[in-house]
Protein backbone atom coordinates (compact mmCIF):
# COMPACT_ATOMS: atom_id res chain seq x y z
CA UNK A 1 0.00 0.00 0.00
CA UNK A 2 1.11 3.12 -1.04
CA UNK A 3 2.25 6.59 1.55
CA UNK A 4 0.94 8.98 -1.04
CA UNK A 5 -2.19 10.76 0.28
CA UNK A 6 -4.03 12.11 -2.48
CA UNK A 7 -6.54 14.15 -0.21
CA UNK A 8 -7.43 17.76 -2.05
CA UNK A 9 -5.57 16.86 -5.26
CA UNK A 10 -7.04 15.87 -8.48
CA UNK A 11 -6.03 14.97 -12.02
CA UNK A 12 -7.11 16.18 -15.81
CA UNK A 13 -5.93 14.23 -19.37
CA UNK A 14 -7.56 15.15 -22.67
CA UNK A 15 -10.43 14.05 -23.95
CA UNK A 16 -9.66 12.05 -26.89
CA UNK A 17 -12.99 10.53 -26.98
CA UNK A 18 -14.46 13.80 -27.21
CA UNK A 19 -17.92 13.04 -29.42
CA UNK A 20 -20.13 16.29 -29.76
CA UNK A 21 -18.84 19.97 -29.34
CA UNK A 22 -20.45 20.05 -25.52
CA UNK A 23 -18.46 17.20 -24.42
CA UNK A 24 -15.55 18.03 -21.97
CA UNK A 25 -12.13 19.19 -23.62
CA UNK A 26 -10.55 17.59 -20.45
CA UNK A 27 -11.73 14.92 -17.78
CA UNK A 28 -10.50 13.64 -14.11
CA UNK A 29 -11.02 13.17 -11.29
CA UNK A 30 -10.69 15.43 -7.87
CA UNK A 31 -10.57 14.18 -4.48
CA UNK A 32 -12.22 17.00 -2.03
CA UNK A 33 -11.50 16.61 2.13
CA UNK A 34 -11.50 12.57 1.61
CA UNK A 35 -14.44 12.54 -0.98
CA UNK A 36 -14.00 11.76 -4.77
CA UNK A 37 -15.47 13.34 -7.65
CA UNK A 38 -15.50 13.89 -10.95
CA UNK A 39 -14.26 16.82 -12.87
CA UNK A 40 -14.51 18.47 -16.38
CA UNK A 41 -13.13 21.24 -18.02
CA UNK A 42 -13.86 23.15 -21.40
CA UNK A 43 -11.41 25.30 -23.12
CA UNK A 44 -13.51 28.82 -24.34
CA UNK A 45 -12.56 32.16 -24.86
CA UNK A 46 -13.63 35.39 -23.30
CA UNK A 47 -15.35 38.29 -25.20
CA UNK A 48 -12.18 40.43 -24.99
CA UNK A 49 -10.49 36.75 -26.29
CA UNK A 50 -8.50 35.74 -23.46
CA UNK A 51 -8.86 32.33 -22.78
CA UNK A 52 -9.77 30.04 -19.77
CA UNK A 53 -10.67 26.82 -18.01
CA UNK A 54 -14.27 26.50 -17.41
CA UNK A 55 -15.21 23.85 -14.67
CA UNK A 56 -17.59 21.49 -13.86
CA UNK A 57 -17.46 18.63 -10.66
CA UNK A 58 -19.67 15.98 -10.21
CA UNK A 59 -20.55 12.80 -8.47
CA UNK A 60 -19.17 10.04 -10.14
CA UNK A 61 -20.66 8.32 -12.97
CA UNK A 62 -22.27 4.92 -11.06
CA UNK A 63 -24.96 2.99 -13.12
CA UNK A 64 -28.18 3.35 -12.52
CA UNK A 65 -30.57 0.97 -10.44
CA UNK A 66 -32.97 1.54 -12.65
CA UNK A 67 -31.27 0.27 -16.06
CA UNK A 68 -30.03 -3.02 -13.59
CA UNK A 69 -33.30 -3.46 -12.75
CA UNK A 70 -34.13 -3.24 -16.19
CA UNK A 71 -32.26 -5.67 -17.58
CA UNK A 72 -32.47 -8.23 -14.93
CA UNK A 73 -36.10 -8.19 -15.94
CA UNK A 74 -35.66 -8.70 -19.62
CA UNK A 75 -33.37 -11.44 -19.09
CA UNK A 76 -35.81 -13.39 -16.85
CA UNK A 77 -38.68 -12.92 -18.92
CA UNK A 78 -37.05 -13.94 -22.42
CA UNK A 79 -38.26 -17.63 -22.70
CA UNK A 80 -35.08 -19.24 -23.95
Amino acid sequence: MSDYDNSNSGALFRNDKKGNEKAPDYKGNINVDGVEKQLAAWIKTSQKGTKYMSLAVSEPYQPKEAETLLSEDLDENIPF
